[in-house]
């Protein structure tokens, strides 16, 4: 009989996890059922080496219910920030952080935090799927968010892959705005500064001091005239600070658009793909814990503050009903491979 995909039930401290194996051990992934976290994705390194852990994510109970730095985070309803915690949306004035007068900094939505329950998964010879699922968005439960989300995620696990795809249904009686992302950290087990990023885009979104891009048409910086921040042709990252969203994307004939991570001593590569969207792309320079050690490659629906883009409100509609999905997700190539 072949051997399949092993998934297990597994804790994180108190937090439950699942940890999926593949059958000869080559490859290794653990997820936290809150905020369908992804906290570790390990690959055989070789034919025959060890597990290489190639993401930064959560390491105990602690982080995790601390939400710093956003380690793999799944972003929905929102990604990344709403300009002052506020949206106006079908004629009615939303805040999401009533009664707060002086930090109004709000990013990332509130699936990442939300509880998430397993209720279906497929293992075969080749593969795992995992189906999780969480009703927690609902009018009571988040302020200035008076809508009503049903989201599951799935994930399939291959030997060299990880995929991804979260999908919301409105479940509600009024047309919601909505968007989804991921906030991964990658590692090839060096510092970030001797690696190589690629990124297929023509346009970087130019933002003001508190990274909300700016109005209309001055957003859209083309990265012909902004050289520093062009990685169209693969090139070191070295010391190059970057907070910041890429648009334009280029997809493959595929249709995939893949953002790429390389380290040049050994030929290890990383493909971040994503089908539509933008890449938001984070060193990891201001992260609490092992700075720059992990580099945040972010595939993203829409561009920062977009409840706050008239440009973007056809695209964020969600009418009761409806579903939508975004997929994305991350290959390994060793050198040779």
């Amino acid at each position: 009989m072949t051997a399949e995909y092993r998934i297990a039930e597994d804790r994180l401290g108190g937090e439950p996890t699942l940890a999926v194996s593949a059958p000869d051990d080559s490859a290794r992934v653990v997820l936290a059922l809150r905020g369908a976290t992804l906290l570790s994705w390990q690959v055989r390194h070789g034919a025959a080496g060890p597990l290489k852990e190639l993401t930064d994510g959560y390491r105990d109970e602690k982080e995790l219910l601390s939400q710093d730095g956003v380690r793999a985070g799944l972003l929905a309803p929102f990604p990344n920030r709403v300009a002052d915690g506020r949206y106006h949306y079908d004629g009615h004035d939303h805040d999401l952080l009533p009664g707060h007068h002086e930090d109004r900094t709000i990013y990332h939505g509130f699936a990442r935090e939300a509880p998430f329950e397993l209720v279906h998964t497929t293992a075969t010879a080749d593969s795992a799927r995992l189906l999780l699922r969480t009703t927690s968005v609902r009018p009571e439960r988040h302020p200035g968010y008076p809508f009503a989300l049903d989201l599951e995620v799935e994930f399939t696990v291959t030997a060299r892959e990880l995929s991804i795809e979260i999908r919301a249904a409105n479940v509600g009686d009024t047309t919601a705005p909505y968007a989804a992302g991921w906030h991964p950290y990658f590692t090839l087990s060096r510092p970030i500064d001797d690696l190589a990023l690629h990124i297929p885009a023509h346009t970087l979104i130019r933002t003001d001091a508190s990274l909300i891009p700016l109005p209309g048409e001055d957003a859209l910086l083309p990265l012909d005239d902004c050289p520093d921040m062009d990685f169209r042709a693969p090139k070191r990252l070295g010391d190059a600070v970057i907070d910041a969203c890429y648009a334009d994307l280029t997809p493959g004939a595929d249709g995939r658009i893949e953002t790429v991570l390389t380290d040049p001593a050994t030929g290890e590569e990383l493909r971040v793909w994503q089908y539509g969207g933008y890449m938001h792309v984070f060193t990891g320079d201001t992260l609490a814990r092992d700075r720059r050690a992990s580099i945040a490659l972010e595939p993203v629906e829409t561009m920062t503050n977009a409840f706050n883009r008239p440009e973007h409100l056809a695209a964020l509609d969600l009418e009761p009903g409806r579903r939508r999905e975004f997929s994305f997700g991350v290959g390994y190539a060793a050198s040779g491979s």
